[in-house]
């Protein structure tokens, strides 16, 4: 690393862009021949000294990167470490980027008992915090990606999950010193872990670390911030192991009472109710969940519908999407079907109301969802009273109406627009048809 390496810049510029634009795959022999003639030690010492030259250092970054990414190029970077050390400090984003894919390319292609002591010898988390943190937001992505990747050891388990809480790696510590940007950035890290296994999550829960997500949102006045947070909880929801680990948060709680606040922001109010849909959509989080939450948050869900009739209209579809989202589950069918007075009536309501366009759409889904369009075949029939309530809601609907049928009343919406046709038939026309058979009587049609 001593030897002086002089190449022309001009001439170094040309070839690297011509090779980091290349299409398709990079094979380990075309990385090889470009180093052939580039030497690596050339190029970082070109980054080095080379700063100011036009577009040089983003076509050697983009080459790099390249490289490093083939099991040749990769097979160097434990040559090159203090390079890499020196890139994750840098005043360039572009070379902090090309750090942290480094130390992911590292830790994901490279023998794991060799990746690992080069990353404890080297003190190399800390300094992925940092871009975390202080990097902008591709350098950030790329830092988030190399620590998932380093929580894939045991060894890089208890790095990041320390044990003494007072650690100032630890991610509830970093978080409480960070800025609102760097929270919602830790935040984010702790959601990309907890999708990673069932047993990273398990950690994440052992740390208490979910806990920060509903503190940043409890605690935060700042609309942007909730929204960005609220995100990353519909995130987490999404991944397939969320319902256990969420049960023993304060989650569903916190979810109730953003959508029972009706002096909130009603973008904050329908992503609570978005997020809510799609936890109960699982039927394991039926199981997870006390049957006094599962509730509460549905009753409030029920109360806004009562503030929603005549005003946004967004807020409104939002809850009808979120109640064909738990209606999806047999469970939560059963359950919104089961209420005194059934919540799934204002679903029924706005499903054959032609005043509102994009209300009646949601309901449309919404209600083939509950109906069972897409549970499985075991589970489309509901309980008995649940069917019949389903069942009495149609039937209460269509006698209020000139119709007085069910089928009058789905006849009428295909009578409508292309895309209430559409809907009707992909979400009701098939489900709802063989239920009006199936469960209700053919001879009043």
């Amino acid at each position: 690393m001593e030897e002086e390496f002089s190449v022309d810049p001009s001439q170094l510029l040309e070839a690297a862009s011509d090779f980091a634009h290349q299409l398709g795959a990079l094979s380990d022999a075309s990385a090889q021949e470009f180093l052939n003639r580039f030497p690596l030690p050339a190029i970082i010492s070109a980054l080095q000294t080379n700063v100011d030259f036009p577009g040089l250092e983003s076509a050697l970054v983009d080459c790099l990167e390249r490289i490093f990414r083939t099991k040749y190029g990769t097979s160097l970077i434990p040559h090159y470490m203090p390079f890499v050390l020196v890139g994750l400090g840098a005043d360039s984003q572009k070379v902090r980027q090309l750090a942290c894919i480094s130390i992911s390319c590292l830790l994901e292609n490279t023998d794991r008992r060799i990746a690992v002591q080069l990353v404890l010898q080297h003190g190399v988390y800390p300094l992925l915090l940092g871009c975390l943190i202080d990097g902008d937001e591709q350098v950030a992505s790329a830092s988030t990606d190399a620590i998932k990747a380093f929580a894939s050891y045991p060894e890089g388990m208890e790095i990041i999950f320390p044990a003494n809480t007072n650690e100032e790696t630890h991610l509830e510590s970093l978080a409480a010193k960070s800025s609102s940007l760097g929270r919602v950035r830790v935040l984010a890290l702790i959601v990309k872990l907890f999708s990673t296994s069932s047993s990273v999550a398990s950690e994440v829960s052992k740390s208490n670390l979910l806990n920060l997500l509903e503190a940043e949102v409890s605690n935060s006045n700042d609309t942007l911030v909730t929204l960005s947070v609220l995100e990353l909880i519909y995130e987490l929801v999404e991944v397939q192991h969320s319902a256990e680990f969420l049960s023993k948060t304060s989650i569903l709680q916190l979810l109730s009472s953003i959508i029972s606040n009706g002096a909130a922001e009603s973008i904050l109010r329908s992503r609570a109710m978005m997020i809510t849909g799609r936890l109960l959509s699982k039927e394991n989080a039926f199981a997870f969940n006390d049957e006094s939450s599962l509730r509460d948050v549905l009753s409030a869900i029920d109360k806004r519908f009562d503030f929603l009739e005549s005003r946004e209209a967004d807020e409104c579809e939002c809850a009808l999407e979120a109640l064909g989202q738990i209606g999806s589950s047999f469970q939560g069918a059963t359950m919104i079907l089961s209420t005194t007075p059934p919540i799934a009536r204002h679903v029924v309501d706005a499903a054959f109301d032609r005043q509102q366009h994009g209300k009646q759409l949601a309901a449309l889904h919404s209600l083939g969802n509950i109906a069972g369009e897409t549970r499985t075949e075991n589970t489309v029939l509901l309980t008995s009273a649940a069917e019949e309530n389903l069942r009495s809601l149609i039937y209460d609907k269509a006698s209020k109406t000139s119709k007085l049928t069910p089928s009058g009343l789905l006849l009428s919406v295909l009578q409508q627009d292309s895309e209430i046709r559409i809907a009707v038939r992909m979400s009701l026309y098939t489900t709802l048809s063989l239920y009006l058979h199936s469960v209700l009587s053919l001879n009043s049609f």
